[in-house]
């Protein structure tokens, strides 16, 4: 395995951000590129979750009866990695834009005041679109 000063690892590190922001889809080297970084990342993100699950039942093994008291910061920490652990892939953030992310001059499109244009529809993630039902009633 490459250590992490080699120059395998390094060609292996990608080199664009994990977004789709500013990217030309014509240029196909940048979008796969674009791909491949926003699919490791998720990756990552599942990994990580993965070795903190790993430490956790260490830990409920170790501590017995204890383990609420002994493992709530692990368990936390799990519970928070969850969210983010599953592999979505990238279709969905490359074929629709969400509004409330950033857009490519990096100003929040809510904050910056920008309003989508009349007659198209917005796509809103569902924690929103459930936050807002809860509002209502």
């Amino acid at each position: 395995m490459p250590t992490p000063e080699s120059e395998a690892f390094l060609a292996k590190k990608p080199t664009v951000p994990p977004t789709f922001d500013g990217v030309d889809y014509n240029d196909t080297p940048q979008l796969k590129a674009a791909q491949d970084a926003i699919i490791k990342e998720q990756w990552v993100k599942s990994m990580m979750a993965r070795l903190v699950r790993d430490e956790l039942g260490k830990c409920y093994r170790q501590e017995g009866v204890n383990h609420l008291e002994k493992c709530g910061k692990l368990r936390e920490r799990y519970l928070l990695a969850l969210k983010e652990s599953k592999v979505r892939g990238y279709l969905f953030e490359q074929q629709n834009y969400i509004p409330g992310q950033q857009d490519p001059k990096g100003q929040d499109q809510v904050s910056a005041g920008l309003k989508q244009p009349e007659g198209q529809i917005a796509i809103i993630p569902a924690e929103v679109a459930k936050r807002r039902r809860d509002d209502r009633l």
